[in-house]
């Protein structure tokens, strides 16, 4: 997988070169390009962004440095989605981390003050498939932060980045679900068990306790996550 990002704070993403994500570009299964976005302007104070028309607080990124930055991308890219995180847009969920996750390059595009000028969305539609995509009910500074996240979830989804593909099965979401508690050693911690039957070496009982757990942790923090049969499931012990 290919990915590149558009922003004003390149530095941002230094941190993607560490843990997984940085162990999958030193082996190759992924690539990336950081663009800083000031790179697109000809003035001498770099100038992104211009005062609203129609009035209003705050500024908004002008689009002529975002034609150019991803023009430079776009113009040599084999069939990208581009991806402008925002909190007017679908919301970003572990299957579309899954569906993106098949797709061979991705590019984001990083907004910062009040959004980046509507153009730039329509007329990027013109070239290539392009997503805006929300994390949350809630606003940040701007995208960079998003782009993280969404690349935290997509990139570990990509063949050969997790070690152990089937932990990605049992995580929370991918069945609809989330997860169940997990355990380790020592048996017994501060006056608190292990369940029995996580040490019990009986799979198909584990199994079980784990789905019932799995269930049970939805109905009681995420319920809208639950179809309307699984209403009232008992406590897993």
């Amino acid at each position: 997988m290919r990915f590149d990002v558009v922003t004003i704070f390149p530095e941002f993403f230094d941190t993607l070169d560490i843990s997984l994500l940085g162990r999958a570009r030193r082996g190759g299964t992924v690539s990336w390009g950081i663009h800083d976005l000031r790179d697109h302007t000809h003035d001498r104070h770099r100038t992104v962004d211009d005062t609203p028309y129609g009035g209003g607080a705050g500024m908004v990124m002008r689009p002529e440095p975002w034609g150019e930055a991803l023009d430079g991308i776009l113009d040599d890219a084999d069939d990208p989605v581009v991806i402008f995180p925002s909190p007017a847009g679908e919301v970003f969920t572990q299957s579309l981390a899954r569906e993106l996750s098949q797709e061979k390059h991705l590019v984001f595009g990083c907004g910062r003050y009040e959004g980046i000028d509507q153009r730039v969305f329509e007329h990027t539609a013109t070239r290539a498939r392009t997503r805006l995509v929300s994390i949350g009910d809630y606003v940040l500074n701007g995208g960079e932060v998003a782009v993280v996240a969404m690349l935290e979830a997509i990139v570990r989804l990509v063949p050969g980045v997790v070690g152990n593909p089937e932990s990605l099965v049992e995580e929370s979401h991918e069945a609809g679900l989330l997860e169940y508690p997990s355990y380790t050693k020592p048996p017994a911690w501060r006056g608190l068990d292990v369940p029995d039957v996580l040490r019990s070496g009986n799979h198909k009982a584990i199994a079980d306790w784990r789905l019932e757990a799995s269930r049970e942790r939805t109905r009681r923090v995420r319920p809208d996550l639950l179809p309307p049969d699984d209403e009232g499931v008992s406590p897993a012990r």
